[in-house]
């Protein structure tokens, strides 16, 4: 689509301005292989039982690269275990895309979570044939 407009440039004159041509292009869909999904997958990992309740991660990879890991589930029985877990959860996804596997260490004062972090995102990782 092409779009033409022209403007004075005082009330008084009589010639116009050249008309200015803009050029406008419907967006189209992306190259195939490009794009930030392209060659992503997701996958939930096992509901991990832990003493204070189910923990269960998702990942999502390109290739074999963890671009990102989230909790679906975790301990929130009661506030204390809401608490723990919106401590530790970001820290353990931090650990997670720094590591690039379930090899983090457990966050203090939130060992049972963390336990069930690795183990969901272990079963995850086991089932997309990465490390």
């Amino acid at each position: 689509m092409i779009l033409l407009f022209s403007y004075r440039t005082s009330l008084g004159a009589t010639v116009a301005a050249p008309p200015a041509v803009i050029l406008v292009t419907p967006p189209g869909p992306e190259p195939s292989g490009s794009g930030p999904a392209a060659g992503t997958r997701t996958i939930d990992g096992p509901v991990a039982r832990t003493r204070y309740g189910p923990v269960q991660v998702e990942v999502r990879l390109q290739g074999r690269t963890i671009v990102d890991v989230r909790a679906l589930r975790w301990p929130d029985a009661n506030d204390r275990d809401a608490e723990i877990s919106a401590a530790a959860l970001p820290r353990l996804r931090s650990a997670v895309l720094a590591a690039q596997s379930a090899n983090i260490d457990t966050v203090s004062g939130a060992t049972y979570t963390s336990d069930g972090y690795r183990r969901s995102l272990q079963g995850a990782l086991d089932q997309a044939h990465v490390g």
